[in-house]
């Protein structure tokens, strides 16, 4: 078992979360898709894309392309009204937490596992850990074992475990 410090959302955590509200989302999560900006790292299971400028995680609640990762060449302004860019130096390692999928409704979008800026700075509602730490995860998490993120307030953690 790994402990690691973390940073949540800038308004905290909650398993009622929903689009920009700023929020982590509370509850258990499998874990997906491995990317970042640079070249897969050695020994790493996880499925791993090297994203480019290309990359983007769809987060218009208005676009079919909503909660989705997706390559576009052209203005992406034009297409969409709210988008990640992959390519970025947070996601130099990352891995998508597989939230708000069936159905995809408008509970959260770009929900990731990712670098943080520093042990004191919020997300926008992802977790993130010591670009070290979040490396050494990554090589650590077998897909064929199925990794899952369980996170939530001291009360979510006590209801999750009755399941």
């Amino acid at each position: 078992m790994y402990t690691y410090p973390a940073v949540l959302g800038k308004n905290g955590i909650s398993a009622q979360k929903k689009e920009g509200d700023g929020k982590s989302p509370a509850g258990m999560y499998f874990m997906g898709q491995g990317f970042g900006s640079v070249t897969k790292p050695s020994g790493m299971k996880l499925s791993y894309k090297k994203t480019t400028a290309y990359d983007y995680w769809i987060d218009d609640m208005t676009s079919a392309d909503y909660n989705r990762w997706k390559v576009y060449e052209g203005n992406p302004y034009s297409k969409w009204k709210s988008f990640e860019r992959l390519n970025h130096p947070l996601y130099k390692y990352a891995t998508v937490i597989r939230y708000n999928e069936k159905p995809v409704v408008g509970k959260g979008s770009a929900i990731f596992l990712h670098v943080w800026r520093d042990r004191t700075s919020p997300t926008a509602g992802c977790t993130a850990l010591h670009e070290g730490n979040v490396l050494r995860l990554m090589q650590w998490m077998d897909p064929t074992k199925k990794p899952l993120l369980i996170q939530g307030t001291e009360t979510d953690l006590m209801r999750m475990s009755q399941l």
